[in-house]
């Protein structure tokens, strides 16, 4: 078990990818040994996860080598900086590792019926676990340029999984909008990579945190890395992509988005908080973060009011959602420098952020779900066309109103729990931001209220009298998101001791990281 724990960041990276070149090979014989392969091969890499993030919370941070005599050799005897590949998993890694987990199960589980009809499912299973694989990767990674790698490896993936309907128009739409941004968000990160390394000879994060001396060309970095990030996760005023694509996508590979998402939050936080956190200019980052979260707060929420088409408002309320965590984050950052803002609420709005994070994944991954179980059933996501469908698809109703109580920040529900974290910690800093997010959670109760009773209430329209509830395999995927939903919301300080409040001290303490890799700095 030691050994399997040893090198278990490197094989939840491998595994995917591993049965993602299998897996073509094996459909053409059986497609039912093809699934079962899929599906075992990622609760395995779930196992892994989990199993990981108990050895990182007791024992610190892991540190993988590729190519070393011993995996946790960092820096290669006779060398002054770390010169292989390297993973390095901390508490705000293996945090994020769990989400990818969770969220990829659930989507392979639901797509098991949901994608049955459709042709080419060898080549959606292979993209879809070299989705996996390559977030994974962006979250482990202790490399600059690896994280542009592997953001690449899904960033493509994606593209390709959104545009894989090739009946609907609006697939291909979206699959391009999404390669497009994101080959622009790659380009940039690039180049930053490239104005770092031409000063400093150095990619990996710790060897540069711990050499950086925040020169002009650091700062141009900075802005053109914030900017890169803040477009992959869909934060105002670059977030234009976000509806077109998350709305058009096969609504597991939808799941698979939000967590590739947040993968772009983690980096923006890594780059933040640990690659410029000894030397950044807190204040004015942080402000320009809260500034970007309240305006995707805004837009966001009131862009989802006049939404007719189901997935199009989940999309919307994604962005809304997004401006929690960046205020949180923001919060948190503008006062790094101050220790006893810090200490009084500055880690309390970070791990309101961070919670919230895991939160939005189980909450709007269950409410796309649902969105994608009614087209399922009646080939359309116009609200408009819908009514009474809650009489003969009961759990999926129950599911919709449960992702959407707990999006709202409605208790006992988790996101009622991580928003409040972010109401108290924030009210500290300015009372004006946590107005601006209640005004929100309330603008988005309504907008969900007025959805499902548009889809599921009232009399059942005569062309849907015989619909019936979605298979099994359907229901189970949105039954394991809505009891980890009730039981985030139930339990919340069991969830922040155990993974959010780890996640928040691997990220404020930026030298742990950084010594991992260069030792003690004098």
């Amino acid at each position: 078990m030691a050994t399997l724990i040893g090198h278990s960041s490197i094989l939840i990276i491998a595994v995917p990818l591993l049965i993602a070149f299998l897996t073509p090979l094996i459909g053409m014989a059986s497609k039912k040994a093809r699934n079962a392969v899929v599906i075992v091969g990622l609760a395995f890499v779930a196992f892994l996860v989990f199993a990981l993030a108990r050895d990182v919370i007791l024992n610190g941070i892991h540190i993988y080598t590729l190519g070393a005599t011993f995996p946790g050799l960092t820096i290669p005897e006779g060398t002054m900086v770390p010169v292989r590949i390297i993973l390095e998993v901390d508490g705000v890694s293996v945090f994020m590792g769990i989400i990818v987990a969770i969220v990829s199960l659930v989507a392979v589980i639901y797509s098991l019926s949901a994608m049955k009809g459709e042709t080419g499912q060898n080549r959606f299973y292979t993209l879809l676990l070299l989705m996996v694989g390559g977030t994974f990767g962006m979250v482990f990674t202790g490399d600059l340029f690896n994280l542009f790698v592997f953001l690449e490896i899904a960033s493509i993936s994606g593209a390709a999984l959104i545009a894989s309907r090739t009946r609907f128009a609006d697939s291909q739409e979206g699959g391009f909008k999404y390669i497009v941004v994101s080959a622009i968000a790659s380009l940039m990160i690039l180049f930053a990579i490239g104005l770092l390394y031409a000063q400093y000879n150095l990619l990996n994060i710790g060897a540069l945190a711990a050499a950086i001396q925040y020169t002009m060309l650091d700062r141009i970095a900075l802005v053109i890395l914030i900017s890169a990030f803040v477009m992959k996760l869909g934060g105002v005023p670059m977030h234009m992509w976000l509806s077109d694509t998350y709305s058009v996508a096969p609504v597991s590979i939808t799941v698979l988005l939000i967590a590739a998402s947040q993968a772009s939050m983690y980096a923006l936080m890594r780059i933040c908080f640990t690659l410029y956190g000894v030397t950044l200019d807190l204040a004015v980052v942080g402000w320009i973060i809260i500034a970007i979260g309240i305006l995707s707060m805004f837009t966001g929420v009131t862009m989802a009011v006049r939404q007719t088409d189901i997935t199009r408002l989940i999309a919307y309320n994604c962005v809304c959602e997004a401006g929690f965590m960046l205020v949180g984050l923001g919060v948190g950052l503008a006062v790094l420098g101050d220790v006893t803002a810090l200490r009084t609420y500055g880690t309390t709005a970070i791990s309101g952020a961070i919670f919230h994070m895991i939160n939005h994944a189980l909450f709007e991954g269950l409410l796309f779900l649902v969105a994608g179980a009614i087209f399922y059933r009646i080939g359309t996501r116009d609200l408009n066309q819908m009514g009474g469908l809650g009489h003969t698809m009961k759990f999926t109703a129950m599911f919709f109103l449960l992702g959407a109580l707990a999006s709202s920040g409605i208790p006992p529900f988790n996101g009622f729990a991580s928003k409040i974290l972010i109401y108290e910690s924030v009210y500290q800093f300015n009372p004006i931001l946590t107005i601006i997010g209640i005004l929100a959670s309330i603008i988005t109760l309504a907008v969900f209220v007025k959805a499902f009773f548009s889809a599921f209430t009232g009399a059942s329209l005569p062309k849907y009298e015989d619909i019936k509830e979605v298979p099994k395999t359907m229901i189970a995927a949105m039954t394991i998101l809505a009891v980890i939903i009730i039981i985030f919301g139930l339990f919340p300080g069991l969830v922040v001791d155990w993974i959010v409040r780890p996640a928040t001290d691997a990220l404020v303490g930026q030298t742990s990281y950084i010594n991992a890799i260069v030792g003690v700095i004098p």
